[in-house]
């Protein structure tokens, strides 16, 4: 393993991305935001992984963008690498969480709040720097940030630079859960399996309407592939015979 790469496991139906940058406690260096897209699209293009984890090594999620070259990241803007990972990790078609301990800071909390879900240990601490820097944060980013907690909250965090704790966090909606030490990683394994265990057309369609990408056609491709499919049989049918269900959708490779 080098000092500073993504790596990947996956287990059954979970895959997992840990961020490993040891040296400068787990920070992006501008490699790993460039390998991030590559591995995602690896992972979606296995039928085996229904959920993804993303995390960081060694007790710490991410502290943040690598700004070694300052001027690449002035001419890029909105069009930074950076955003390009944070935007295929929005549209990944599987459902994705992040597991958080530890500093949660810049480009980490970025790629947090990327994800479906965040679940936190009691010692995450959590920060959006580009005041400190005098940077302008990327706007697909602070809309991002913005649905999520809301304007203040968002404002807070920009204009102030603060870091919040994980109760903070949990209060304005920037992680759902928080766990205490040493609990963190068996409930993100328990959620997992829960949802790798339901319908992947309901989760699959549940994530493009809830981020706004299903319009009129698309939620009626939906709606046929229920009727066609008979996932709502097959789960009506395992309620009333008090069975775990068997669900077969598994997503078209075109539609």
């Amino acid at each position: 393993m080098s000092d500073a790469e993504l790596t990947v496991r996956v287990d059954g139906p979970v895959a997992t991305v840990v961020i490993h940058n040891p040296a400068r406690r787990n920070a992006m260096t501008p490699a790993m935001w460039r390998q991030l897209p590559v591995l995602l699209d690896g992972l979606e293009a296995d039928p085996a992984v229904r959920v993804l984890v993303l995390t960081g090594a060694a007790g710490t999620f991410c502290a943040g963008a690598d700004l070694g070259d300052l001027d690449e990241l002035l001419a890029a803007g909105d069009g930074s690498i950076a955003v390009a990972a944070e935007e295929r990790l929005t549209a990944f078609g599987r459902p994705t969480v992040a597991a958080i301990e530890g500093a949660c800071v810049g480009g980490g909390c970025q790629l947090a709040v990327a994800c479906d879900l965040r679940l936190a240990a009691a010692d995450a601490r959590f920060g959006v720097p580009p005041a400190r820097l005098g940077l302008v944060y990327p706007a697909p980013t602070t809309r991002r940030l913005a649905a999520l907690v809301g304007p203040s909250a968002a404002k807070h965090l920009l204009f102030s630079s603060e870091l919040v704790d994980a109760e903070r966090a949990l209060r304005i909606g920037l992680v759902d859960e928080v766990l205490p030490a040493g609990e963190l990683a068996g409930r993100v394994a328990a959620l997992t399996a829960t949802i790798a265990e339901r319908s992947r057309l309901t989760v699959a369609a549940a994530k493009e309407i809830i981020d706004g990408r299903a319009d009129a056609d698309r939620l009626a491709w939906w709606h046929a592939q229920v009727r066609d499919s008979g996932e709502a049989r097959e789960g009506v049918a395992a309620i009333n015979e008090r069975r775990p269900p068997r669900f077969g959708w598994t997503p078209p490779t075109t539609h």
